[in-house]
């Protein structure tokens, strides 16, 4: 498989073009400041996640980085923490990063033409790296991405509840997996669109992001093209744990 979930991690291996790459989905870096604008005191877990983040890089012996959106949490102009996150983030990484502008990545690029500018910040339609496709999900992906064999998004946060023989539950960060349907695609860009792509939708790699419950009634989708444009999705738990259809959770 091009696009390999590593276990234990919101990260997944993606071999293609060449290179070993880790891909990773809302880190949203500087969460804790945002939060503390709205009310909630969080200590930081900058530094957790950045630990995190390089574990699953050696572990991977990736090539490059890729972000599939909101490496910030920021929508516009990021606090200072954000930023201070952020320098020190890419201070310690020694390998590419390519980032797909999210949502929350409005500011996103002054910030890396200050701090890194070998940092590469697509736009939030996505780019395609060699057969595998990456955009953020907050938008609908450009026709080249749709067309590559995996299309990789971030966006959605997926989790499911679990519950025990008892009544008690909890939430549990999942990873979504199916084919992509073409349909809702062609009739967005007003053509046939040669599309014939797995379609994985990655979890938060940030744990108080929260998420979109995926097999609670009632709960809709954040990306515009879902769940339409996915069908035959299964769902699996960061330790691998396969759940079958998302619905039936």
């Amino acid at each position: 498989m091009r696009v390999e979930p590593l276990p234990g991690v919101p990260a997944a291996t993606v071999d293609t073009d060449g290179e070993r790459l880790l891909a990773v989905a809302d880190y949203h870096a500087g969460i804790e400041a945002g939060l503390r604008y709205e009310g909630v005191e969080l200590q930081s877990a900058a530094e957790d996640r950045r630990e995190r983040l390089l574990d699953a890089l050696d572990r991977a012996r990736a090539d490059r980085l890729v972000v599939v959106g909101d490496l910030g949490h920021a929508i516009g102009d990021p606090f200072r923490a954000e930023r201070e996150e952020l320098s020190a983030l890419f201070d310690a990484l020694d390998v590419p990063v390519t980032v797909v502008k999210g949502n929350h990545d409005g500011g996103l690029a002054d910030v890396v033409a200050d701090l890194a500018p070998d940092v590469t910040v697509t736009p939030g339609h996505g780019v395609r790296i060699g057969d595998v496709g990456f955009a953020h999900g907050h938008t609908w992906p450009a026709p080249d991405v749709l067309a590559a064999e995996v299309v990789c998004v971030g966006h959605e946060h997926p989790v499911v509840r679990l519950e025990d023989s008892v009544g008690g539950s909890r939430k549990e960060r999942a990873w979504l997996r199916g084919s992509l349907v073409p349909e809702p695609f062609a009739e967005r860009f007003d053509g046939d669109l040669d599309a014939d792509a797995d379609l994985v939708v990655f979890p938060a790699f940030n744990d108080r992001s929260g998420g979109t419950w995926v097999n609670v009634d009632g709960q809709d989708f954040l990306a515009p093209f879902l769940p339409d444009g996915m069908t035959g999705s299964e769902a699996f738990l960061l330790d691998g744990t396969r759940l079958g259809a998302y619905r039936r959770v």
